[in-house]
């Protein structure tokens, strides 16, 4: 027996492949670069000028800088036991009537599965999921996206197997919606095509279909069988109104075109951290709805259990209690209200103060959190290197990172950098 022990360990020390015993030491696995965004905020914060100026994060904060504040739950009832899979039934049917309205024949007619999600990207990546699993593609696996959006669309999709497929949006001459090219590509486009659209306020550019070219683009997706899936990031911030900045969504289920909504609860109430969403699919059956959600379940089941519960008692609460849903609804008309005075005294600054070259109308024409101020890519890196001024290489800034304290900072130095003359 000890000779054929050691023989078998001479063979063993003497295969060639033996190297493929080794331990794995992840020698193979290439650095991925860093998020642009969370690169910018680090950057930011290791900033140690006084006057810089954080114009990149996604994230509200009021005329002194400060990130909105919520209540607390405080109530003994209230244990730390699991959700259900799918979330708190209070806070998911609450979501589905603020999105698709109280009235919502869908909802009546029992049409409506909603799951609660890890926030917005939790519920583009479980209907991403669920429609490369179960969508009768026309073809290759692909969705349309807008050119830009936002920039985790493209990683969504494509870690799910679906080929990200852009469609002209944005019109850099006119800084405004290229909508030929937009309802070109859906024309174009193979029947049954799944389509991204963002419900309102387009991230990044803040430029939102009218009423008149949505019912245009309403009616193309129903000649032509499109999905639509939309992503609503902004309900309420948009405009100040909840039930405007929820249109374009509710008029296409009340046309009866497929879709379903991803709907983030981070920007409009403040949750950022508590990561809060859903996930709405609108089936054309309640017997199909029952399917949908059995199958959106088993998925959920099989990649976060069950979802967090802080956050979702939090907005229920809001949600479905009149005295603070109206609180909030105050709330979020402060907050769109104060970006839009922002938008209009930059405007002014620019145009009537500075007489800064160049057309600014888009700065007001633009919607919702972002703008796309116009600049190139070397102008925004001059804003970040010589201004301290933290924005995207694109030229998006976050209208939300100005305050009546740095306004006019900022349009100093967009002034200076168009003119060539930031240093």
């Amino acid at each position: 027996m000890a000779v054929r022990l050691n023989q078998v360990y001479n063979h063993l020390s003497n295969d060639k492949d033996s190297t493929n015993m080794s331990v794995e030491t992840w020698e193979s696995v290439p650095l991925a670069p860093p998020d642009s965004i969370f690169k910018l905020i680090a950057a930011y914060a290791a900033d140690p000028t006084p006057h810089k100026v954080n114009l990149s994060v996604g994230a509200y904060r009021d005329n002194d800088n400060k990130p909105r504040t919520q209540i607390l739950l405080n109530n003994p009832a209230l244990d730390h036991e699991y959700l259900s899979i799918i979330g708190l039934p209070a806070f998911t049917s609450a979501a589905a009537k603020l999105i698709l309205g109280p009235d919502s024949p869908a909802i009546a007619e029992g049409r409506v599965v909603s799951v609660q999600t890890i926030s917005g990207t939790g519920a583009n990546h479980l209907g991403a999921l669920f429609l490369s699993r179960f969508y009768q593609f026309n073809g290759d696996k692909q969705v349309y996206l807008s050119k830009p959006t936002w920039i985790n669309h493209y990683a969504i999709f494509k870690n799910v197997g679906i080929a990200p497929i852009e469609y002209p949006y944005f019109d850099p001459r006119t800084l405004g919606v290229d909508f030929d090219g937009f309802k070109s590509a859906l024309v174009d486009a193979p029947t049954r095509s799944i389509i991204l659209l963002h419900a309102c306020a387009h991230n990044p550019t803040g430029v939102d279909p009218s009423y008149e070219q949505l019912k245009e683009i309403a009616e193309i997706m129903l000649s032509k069988g499109h999905f639509a899936f939309f992503d609503s990031a902004y309900q309420g911030f948009a405009s100040g109104d909840l039930n405007r900045d929820a249109w374009a969504v509710r008029y296409f289920a009340d046309k009866g075109i497929p879709l379903l909504i991803c709907q983030s609860f981070a920007k409009n109430a403040g949750l950022y951290g508590e990561r809060v969403g859903a996930l709405h699919v609108i089936a054309a059956t309640s017997e199909a709805a029952g399917r949908i959600r059995s199958q959106l379940s088993v998925l959920q089941r099989s990649e976060i259990s069950n979802p967090p519960a802080y956050g979702a008692r939090l907005m229920s609460l809001i949600l479905n209690d009149p005295v603070l849903f109206e609180e909030w609804n105050r709330d979020i008309k402060t907050m769109a209200h104060r970006i839009i005075a922002m938008r209009e005294q930059l405007y002014e600054l620019l145009t009537k103060e500075f007489k800064t070259p160049g057309n600014w109308k888009h700065i007001t024409d633009q919607i919702g959190m972002f703008s796309f101020t116009g600049l190139n890519q070397q102008q925004s890196l001059a804003m970040m290197d010589k201004a301290h001024i933290y924005m995207t290489s694109n030229g998006r800034i976050s209208m939300a990172g100005l305050n009546t304290h740095n306004i006019r900072y900022v349009a100093e130095c967009l002034d200076k950098v168009v003119r060539g003359e930031l240093s």
